[in-house]
This record gives structure tokens, sequence and C-alpha cells, in this order.
């Protein structure tokens, strides 16, 4: 039986059509996704949307449309783009299923019948379009810290949770779990800004607009979008208060890493604790803020007008273009950028002349010299066919598999892209240190010419196999190319798993370069 791994992303908000900041994280939750069902792990991986709360209630009237309607076509936009992105998710949840509705107001009520939740009144400075409460000290320049907008004063009859009570409980938690918050700045910021300085109860419920979930033993109240969204995580696995947990539930929970926004993290590290430890639940195994995907090194938004579209890019410059800038160009721990020239540049550099060139010359060599017909000469023991570059070659390419494994574990995307990158450089190093070219003007030469294509079609096959989860649609066109069904991680444990006497097929261009 396969280990089992089950992701998420955070639910993306219907207020709007997601651009490509917001976009980075289900391509990043992807690769991690595929690379482990690519290891042999039983993959669970959870996506969707977030579609309650004042804000929707605003844009729908605005729009002159029921909220319902509203969210329906958002969320339709942000599954197409997700779709566009190539992304393998098994289940896209939406908040407005019946079935969450009903899970969450028994959660509410589980917490309030035991003394978690009760009932109290809000004075606030609130942020309309980031749903949050914040008090005068957590202002910068007077506005909110996350979105940097004006807010209101408010006042209202609110329930609260008590996360005052348990401040010791999860900083103790997070001391004894390393692991839990990554990277370890984003753990050293929720703890000095939040945690110990003491929580505040938090508010979890609102009367000042309808478009929510309502508390079942009080519905001048809608259930507040923190217990809301964040109970996605396992109502849509078969969590249940009342009685026997869904199959689904006991198989995949706990969650072992929720990738989560930055800027989202200290809900996903505060409150979604706390509601798990009073539900007696495990907590998740790790908890990763990613960083952002800047435009200009600014922070994309509608009123800046610096927002660029997933779709757009994807119609212009293809799918895997798009999806290897995203995975390649953001560090593990601080934010990327993108401009427009920045993309054209990578994909010039990494995917035109590095890896589209490699695989083109080596298929067309195999065509000019051999017919296409690839040749391990390797196993003919009257012919010394092999030399020492040969073999600190193979050893090169049989070592990455190592390297990128670390690399996953740790959630270090962008470095592992670019040793699967490192690999096909060195597929193209190999060409000029072997020159074959030169071998192919000797016919004494002509087994050690097809020990050298064979060996960069191989070392081409293992880089296609490493790609897979990072650039899907780029590794079939090559395994299509050099005509090979081996594609999975137990093919390339040893040097040799291309099949001698494999014809080639012609070779097509994989990236074409662009004028910029």
């Amino acid at each position: 039986m396969n280990k089992k791994f089950y992701i998420s992303t955070a639910i993306a908000y219907t207020s709007a059509k997601p651009h490509i900041g917001n976009t980075y994280e289900i391509v990043l939750t992807d690769a991690i996704a595929r690379y482990k069902r690519l290891s042999g792990y039983d993959v669970y991986f959870q996506t969707g949307t977030d579609e309650h709360g004042e804000k929707i209630e605003i844009k729908a009237k605005e729009k002159g449309v029921s909220p319902q309607e509203y969210v329906d076509e958002v969320a339709g936009e942000i599954k197409n783009i997700w779709d566009i992105m190539n992304t393998s998710y098994d289940r896209f949840i939406r908040t407005t299923d019946k079935n969450h509705e009903r899970v969450v107001q028994d959660i509410f009520k589980k917490l309030y019948e035991q003394g978690d939740i009760y009932k109290g009144e809000y004075k606030g400075l609130y942020c309309t379009p980031c749903e949050s409460f914040w008090t005068e000290s957590q202002l910068i320049d007077g506005k909110c810290p996350d979105c940097g907008r004006k807010v209101h004063e408010s006042s209202e009859e609110a329930y609260f949770l008590r996360t005052s009570k348990y401040s010791k409980w999860l900083e103790d938690y997070i001391e004894s779990h390393p692991g839990f918050i990554e990277p370890e700045s984003r753990k050293n910021e929720i703890m000095n800004n939040f945690i110990k300085p003491g929580l505040q109860d938090l508010c979890v419920s609102r009367t000042s607009f309808k478009w929510g979930i309502p508390v079942s033993f009080d519905t001048n109240h809608v259930v507040y979008v923190w217990i809301d969204a964040l109970s996605n995580y396992i109502t849509f696995l078969g969590y249940n208060v009342r009685g026997e947990l869904g199959e689904e539930f006991k198989k995949y929970w706990p969650c072992d890493v929720h990738i989560i926004g930055k800027d989202i993290l200290r809900f996903h590290t505060i409150y979604w604790p706390i509601i798990l430890h009073l539900l007696g639940l495990d907590l998740p195994h790790k908890i990763f803020g990613h960083p952002w995907l800047l435009f200009s090194n600014d922070k994309m938004s509608k009123s800046k007008g610096n927002i660029t579209y997933a779709d757009d890019l994807v119609n212009e410059f293809g799918v895997d273009a798009v999806r290897f800038y995203m995975l390649h160009e953001i560090p593990f721990a601080s934010d990327g950028n993108y401009t427009r020239e920045l993309l054209i540049d990578s994909i010039n550099s990494n995917l035109a002349n590095v890896l589209g060139n490699l695989v083109n010359r080596t298929i067309g060599m195999a065509n000019k010299y051999f017919d296409g017909i690839i040749t391990n000469t390797n196993t003919n023991t009257n012919t010394n066919t092999c030399e020492d570059i040969d073999t600190e070659f193979k050893n090169y390419v049989i070592g990455k598999k190592n390297i990128i494994d670390d690399k996953m574990d740790n959630l270090r995307v962008a470095d592992a892209l670019e040793e699967v990158i490192d690999l096909f450089r060195r597929c193209n190093k190999y060409i000029d240190e072997t020159t074959p070219w030169v071998l192919a003007k000797d016919e004494s030469k002509k087994d050690r010419l097809n020990t050298v294509i064979y060996n960069l079609v191989e070392g081409i096959r293992i880089g296609a196999v490493l790609l897979q989860a990072f650039m899907p649609e780029t590794s079939e066109k090559i395994f299509y190319q050099i005509n090979t069904d081996f594609k999975g991680f137990d093919s390339i444990e040893e040097f040799g798993g291309y099949k001698s006497g494999t014809k080639v097929n012609n070779p097509e261009v994989l990236f074409q370069r662009i004028e910029n």
C-alpha cells in the first residue's frame, strides 16, 4: 500500500479573477503533488474557492446579481485558470457546498457548547476587502497592514473564539514541532508578532451582512470567514462532528502540507491549529508560507494597473513556459519578480537554448548518423567504447534524482527545477566534450559514436522523467520525440533504461527563441 500524502492550497477568494500572483500557489502545489505521485505516494490534492463574506455581497449588489450567481461565475473562472495551468488537483471544492455548510454549523455549535465560543460585542477597525478587524497598533500609516486600504470603525454583537486561552498551548506546540511552520523566517514572524505578545479572542460571527453560513442556533449571525474557510480542509474529506468519520478523512488526515500565501499565514498557523485542537483532531504536519510573485518588485493590484493574467500569458507563450517561470524564478523564502522581459529572457536562456536546443541537436544527429536508430554499444564486450568522460557523465545524471528528491522534500521547488535544467546543461557540455561530428568522419569510431548518441538520448530521457512534475506537456513531447514509454522513477535508478535499437521520431522545436 502506498504511503499517503495530502496537500492543499488555500482556497481562492471569489471576489475577482485570479492574476498570476494568485496562480503561482496552485502551480507550486501541483509540482509538489505530481512529484510525490511519481515517487509512489497515494496523493490527495485539494484546492477550491472561498465564497462567502461581505465583500462578495457588495460586489454582487454592484453587478445586479445574487451573491450565488456572482460566486458561480468567479468560481468558474478560477477553476478554468487552474485547468489552463494543467494542475492535477483531485478535488476542487466550493464553500457554498451544502454539506460543507452543514458541517461548519456543527463545528461552530460544538465549540459553543463546550465553552470555546462565547457571545460578546466587537468594537474595532475593520477592513472590508480583507474581512479583518485590526487594533490601532496593528495599522500601518493608519491603514490595513495586509492590503494598505482604509479601515473603518465597526461595532456589532458577535461570537468569539477563546483563542487567548490557548496562546501558551500553541506556543509550546510550535516550539516542540520545529518543521510545523516554514520557512523559519515566517515562523519567527508569527511567534514574535502574534503569539508571544498574547493572542486576542477571535471574532467568529457577523451580523452586518447576510451572505454567509447562518449560525444554526442564532440565525441573526453568520459564521465569519475563518471558521468557514479553514474548515474546508476537513469537511470535504468527510469530517463529521455528529458521528462516523468518512473513509477519506480516516485515510488522508492529517494534511501533510498546507501551501499558503504569506499574507494569510497567521490564520493558518494560529486559528486553524486552535480549532483543530478544540475538535480533538491532529494538526497538519507542515504549513508552508510561500513568497509572493511581484510585478516589477511591486505587489500586483487592480488599483496600480499592474495585473497580468495567467491565461493571457499561456495563450502567448504556452503553458509550460509560464509554469517554468513561476516554479524556477521564485526562491524558497523570498519574493520573486515578474516582468515580460524577465519571462522572455528565461524562456530563451533556459528553455530554447538549453533544453530545446539539446533535444533538437541530439535527435538530428541520431537521424543523420544512424537513420534514427539508437544503439547501446556499451553492451558489446568485444569493443571498448566507453571512456572516462562517459562514466563521469553517467554518474552525474544518475546522481540528480537523489539531489532533487532532497530539494522537493524540503519544498525547495525552484532549486529542484534548477537541478533538472543543470542536467540538460551537462548533456550539452557532453556533446562539446565528445564531438560527435568529429567521430562521424572516422568509420572506425562508429561504435564510439553510437555510445555517445545513446548516452545523450538516455541523459535526455532521465531529465524528462525528472521534469514531468514541473513541465508535464514538455516531458511528453520529449518522450514522443525519443520514442520511449520508460517514464517512471523506477526507470532512472540506473543508467541504461532506454531500449537499444529504438528508432527516434523526427525532431520538433520545443521552444522557439523569442525576440524581445
